[in-house]
């Protein structure tokens, strides 16, 4: 399968392009996609007021030309514009994933996609792990290799490296997800 035909699926088609061949995914958990709503909320305020944009799950970026990956949020600066329909071939400068427990989805997001991303001319890698309670942040080097440029796992990160007047309190979002595990709210 090509990145065209992959972009082209129904949308409830889910999966990533992994050398032409469809990888089926697992299906989120509401905590996974708590976090990301979370996050969504603290960060889609400060790319839109300076210009950008964030997107949720679901844009199929053609990282390869027979590689195709699914992030749960992107992030673009002004003046970069990702194509409306179909398979998105401008890089975003922020991906971010959510990292799930499963140990094929745990290999994914850590060794598969930062290469893939890297590739693509992904600036910034963001991992979050609700399960470790940490924060990852890598930039993109001159070597087409991501080195990481931050690593938390409570108060507040502030200013998020690459932004500054971003900052993240990683001691609200583990409230946050303690308190969907204890069934509240």
């Amino acid at each position: 399968m090509t990145v065209d035909e992959w972009a082209s699926l129904d949308e409830d088609v889910r999966g990533e392009l992994v050398d032409g061949v469809l990888v089926e995914e697992e299906m989120p958990s509401v905590l996974h996609e708590r976090v990301v709503s979370w996050l969504t909320t603290r960060i889609g305020p400060y790319f839109e007021v300076h210009g950008g944009m964030v997107l949720g799950s679901g844009v199929k970026l053609a990282v390869r030309p027979r590689r195709g990956r699914i992030a749960d949020l992107l992030c673009y600066e002004p003046g970069k514009k990702p194509e409306p329909r179909g398979a998105v071939r401008v890089p975003p400068d922020v991906a971010i994933e959510v990292v799930s427990p499963e140990p094929r989805a745990e290999r994914r997001d850590r060794v598969e996609k930062p290469d893939d991303y890297a590739a693509f001319g992904v600036r910034w890698y963001w991992l979050v792990d609700p399960e470790l309670r940490s924060f990852e942040v890598w930039e993109l080097g001159a070597d087409g290799r991501y080195a990481r440029a931050l690593a938390a796992i409570e108060g507040k990160v502030d200013p998020v490296p690459g932004y500054d007047g971003l900052s993240l309190d990683l001691d609200a979002l583990w409230a946050e997800v303690d308190r969907l595990l204890a069934g509240e709210r």
